[in-house]
């Protein structure tokens, strides 16, 4: 784990820990959220980083048809932040779709991810 996420992680959990999910929230699904970071290699320019994508036939393989898309915005600077919501057993799907398709075009970052807003939300209930 890099030392600035094992930083970013203990400072939260640390700094929230009061902010407790209800118990009452029940899982619905064997559904992960998988947040991808698709960070430009600088070392290329836009018109060869969607040569590559062309190439490699990146958005007709990405997003799987099994994931669920939740945001995709790009963060200049950075490259393009994509959220889905997929399957736990389609995860090897997920992966491959950007080995197959992103590489080379993008560095890539995976982290799992949940909705923190009905988190924030109760506590903010329970605060009053």
């Amino acid at each position: 784990m890099k030392p600035s996420l094992f930083f970013t992680i203990a400072l939260l959990s640390s700094g929230l820990c009061f902010a407790q999910q209800p118990t009452d929230v029940k899982a619905t699904s064997d559904s992960i959220m998988i947040t991808i970071f698709l960070k430009h290699q600088q070392d290329k320019s836009l018109k060869t980083i969607q040569e590559i994508q062309g190439k490699n036939k990146f958005l007709e393989m990405f997003p799987p048809r099994q994931a669920r898309v939740v945001s995709w915005y790009v963060m200049m600077g950075i490259g393009q932040v994509v959220t889905v919501k997929i399957p736990a057993k389609e995860l090897r799907t997920l992966n491959l779709s950007i080995e197959n398709g992103a590489w080379g075009a993008y560095s890539t970052e995976f982290y799992p991810t949940y909705d923190f807003v009905p988190v924030w939300q109760e506590y903010l209930k329970n605060k009053k």
